[in-house]
């Protein structure tokens, strides 16, 4: 791979974000960094609807076995997986923005990226956070190329996509459609193949979701390229 070649470093809110919403790009980036902000178990053991509704008796056991889903999907893809020690909210253990801003910076720091991709924070309450966390990381590491990615499901919401774009906006960040370029040529129907079989490694969320309720994961993927600019006025 060239120097000027996409080394991505994709910010994934929780096991399956990455995949569901990026899936096709990382089957054109061999080698691609995925790093998973939520990955730690909850301290104590706990039930969530979520986790039931996904198959688990109980946290512990959802948090293992979505590790492992996890190591399937990403091994599909031939993508590193990275874990930060934080957990999501329905743990009710969320981290301060500031905290995982500057372990996530640092986690990318010690990276070989040139091109970050982060979630616009669509609708979920782990997604707004990290999204927060990378804005506040953006303009310290602007001689990056960065992105942002629509999450999959979330984006379906109405307006949500149009809010985030305005509000983008109000905090001096340009957003411009744009993709990735790939590192890899790969076609088309292969990269979705690739993706089709890296979503199913996630059994356990496809389950919880209900069929017919996941199939926008499977939808063209929409990126916006993100740069520092001027700072709308109010």
């Amino acid at each position: 791979m060239s120097e000027t070649s996409p080394r991505l470093f994709i910010v994934s809110p929780h096991f399956d974000d990455a995949v569901f919403s990026c899936g096709a790009l990382l089957a054109a980036h061999p080698d691609a960094s995925v790093c998973t902000v939520f990955a730690a178990p909850p301290e104590h053991e706990m039930h969530t609807e979520w986790d039931q509704k996904s198959g688990f008796a109980n946290a512990y056991e959802a948090v293992h076995e979505r590790t492992l889903e996890d190591n399937r999907a990403l091994e599909v893809l031939d993508a590193i997986p990275l874990r930060m020690p934080f957990r999501d909210s329905q743990y009710a253990d969320s981290p301060s923005i500031s905290r995982m801003a500057a372990m996530l910076e640092e986690i990318i720091y010690r990276s070989t990226a040139n091109t970050l991709l982060m979630p616009l924070g669509l609708y979920h309450d782990d997604h707004v956070r990290v999204f927060e966390a990378c804005c506040e990381i953006l303009p310290r590491l602007s001689h990056l190329v960065w992105f942002g990615y629509e999450e999959a499901i979330h984006r379906r919401t109405p307006g949500v996509v149009q809010a985030r774009l305005a509000d983008l906006a109000q905090r001096g960040i340009v957003a411009t459609p744009a993709l990735p370029s790939a590192a890899h040529t790969i076609d088309v129907q292969r990269r979705a193949q690739l993706k089709r079989e890296a979503v199913n490694a996630y059994a356990s969320q496809l389950r919880a979701f209900g069929a017919g309720n996941y199939d926008d994961v499977f939808a063209t993927e929409r990126y916006w390229q993100l740069s520092v600019g001027r700072r709308a006025r109010k």
